[in-house]
């Protein structure tokens, strides 16, 4: 544990933290198990300091589960894992009031969303009643049951992994559960190499077995606060804006970006840019972040699907359309 993260963990104030030395040494751990794939490492833990939620969507076999139980275990944080099923209930994801015969009173018992990492594998097998019981707690951070508001702990990550809708018993998520999603990221076969050295490297053991922590809540706490300290100008704030506009303008698309697509495209740059070792954030920053932030949001028109556009080509063109402003 650096000195840093003890006088986070302490309650000092402590000298201001290195967010790009932090996040690489929690990327190069993570990296330990998810070899071939820095992209997908570096945006998982830009929308873990950008306090949001990661959706990692692809096929069986390439590592989703994996991701996300990695990035958990390198951080020494509470973490609970879901396995979404069919006959999975809104109660075993956020908790139930049960009645206690002794005290003849009703106590609230925790469901799994009352940890800092919470990994929901394979959420799309579950009925879109159980994938709502996650929509109070990704956006406001608590749960509500019975009547009654349980803040959940900081930070609060949900890394959830689906397989494409278009295999057998899955349900697509609702326009309002991936829309609180930060970002989507699909992970891809790795290369050759990589495949190989994965061979040699799990024939006997389990990387994540060995695959020990590198930072605590307190450190993540510190980097988060520093990435909501950096500048932002009003010009990218107004890019960001015209981004936005630009998708519910399009005419391929009969859904646009929200207001909460425009947050957390901001708040992700600002991670990306203090990533990256920067005290400001640059509009290549939000054109870097724009794809997974915006992509997954967007609902394509019928004419533009069966030209087999792509939400995230849409996303190409408002880029190469929007202009970049200029000014501090």
């Amino acid at each position: 544990m650096t000195d840093t993260m003890r006088a986070a963990a302490d309650g000092r104030a402590g000298p201001p933290v290195d967010v790009a030395t932090e996040g690489a040494r929690i990327a190069a751990n993570v990296s330990r198990v998810v070899q071939g794939k820095p992209g997908v490492v570096h945006l998982a833990l830009v929308v873990l300091l950008a306090e949001g939620h990661l959706l990692v969507e692809d096929v069986p076999g390439v590592g989703k589960t994996t991701l996300a139980k990695a990035l958990a275990a390198s951080i020494d944080a509470s973490v609970r894992r879901i396995q979404f099923t069919p006959d999975l209930l809104p109660s075993d994801v956020t908790g139930v009031s049960v009645y206690d015969q002794e005290s003849r009173a009703f106590e609230f018992k925790p469901g799994a969303v009352f940890a800092n990492v919470v990994v929901a594998d394979e959420i799309n097998r579950a009925s879109p009643k159980t994938q709502s019981a996650l929509l109070e707690c990704m956006e406001e951070r608590q749960v509500t049951v019975d009547g009654v508001s349980y803040e959940l702990a900081r930070p609060f990550l949900v890394v959830a992994t689906q397989n494409p809708v278009e295999m057998e018993g899955t349900y697509p998520l609702p326009e309002a559960q991936r829309d609180r999603f930060t970002a989507r990221v699909s992970m891809g076969y790795p290369d050759r190499e990589a495949e190989v050295a994965m061979l040699d490297d799990r024939g006997t053991t389990d990387p994540l077995a060995t695959l020990g922590p590198v930072a605590d809540a307190a450190a993540v706490r510190a980097m988060v606060e520093a990435v909501q300290g950096l500048h932002v100008s009003d010009a990218v704030r107004r890019y960001v804006v015209a981004l936005v506009e630009a998708s519910r303008r399009s005419p391929e698309l009969r859904l646009g970006a929200s207001p909460r697509a425009g947050l957390q495209l901001l708040r992700t740059a600002r991670a990306a840019a203090a990533l990256a070792g920067r005290d400001h954030v640059l509009p290549d920053d939000v054109q870097a972040m724009a794809t997974p932030v915006l992509a997954h949001r967007l609902l394509l028109t019928a004419d533009a699907a069966a030209a087999r556009r792509t939400p995230e080509q849409v996303v190409a063109g408002l880029l190469s359309s929007v202009p970049v402003l200029r000014g501090r």
